[in-house]
């Protein structure tokens, strides 16, 4: 079996973390790619998958706002490129996963009493991410100063 390329490791990486393969695949696609854009067809091609499966991959990754579709002047079809900045806005919106975990933390401690084994697990996981829920505003902003984005 031949060594995975580094996109393909990417790729993996990106699916044990939890994302779809077929979405993961695209975006390490994307990312590798040498043209500022690419078409649906284009990715399928690369990737010998389906129109149907890039689509949905194509979905996923506009929705976490990682990828959006841009204009090329001269083609009827959709062009997709990498989002500037993609990274640091699918983080920030991933505050509403984190608020969710406070939110379950917080129902979970009123249900066992923060006092009890549970309750002192449920407070640390609440506190926990309280704090990343402060600090990603900041972590986000710090990069966009370094980056002389605003």
């Amino acid at each position: 079996m031949a060594e995975p390329t580094t996109a393909e490791h990417l790729a993996l990486l990106l699916t044990e973390s939890g994302m779809q393969r077929m979405a993961a695949r695209v975006l390490c696609a994307l990312l590798y790619a040498e043209q500022e854009t690419m078409t649906a067809g284009e990715l399928g091609e690369r990737l010998a998958a389906s129109a149907g499966a890039v689509s949905g991959a194509l979905k996923t990754l506009v929705t976490l706002s990682l990828v959006e579709r841009v204009p090329a002047p001269g083609s009827r079809r959709e062009h997709y490129r990498m989002r500037a900045d993609g990274w640091a806005v699918m983080t920030d919106s991933n505050n509403r996963l984190i608020d969710a975990m406070v939110q379950s933390a917080v129902e979970g401690i009123a249900a066992v009493g923060e006092d009890s084994i549970a309750g002192r697990r449920l407070a640390e996981m609440r506190d926990f991410y309280a704090y990343i829920q402060r600090e990603i505003p900041a972590l986000i902003e710090r990069w966009h100063q370094q980056r002389g984005m605003r």
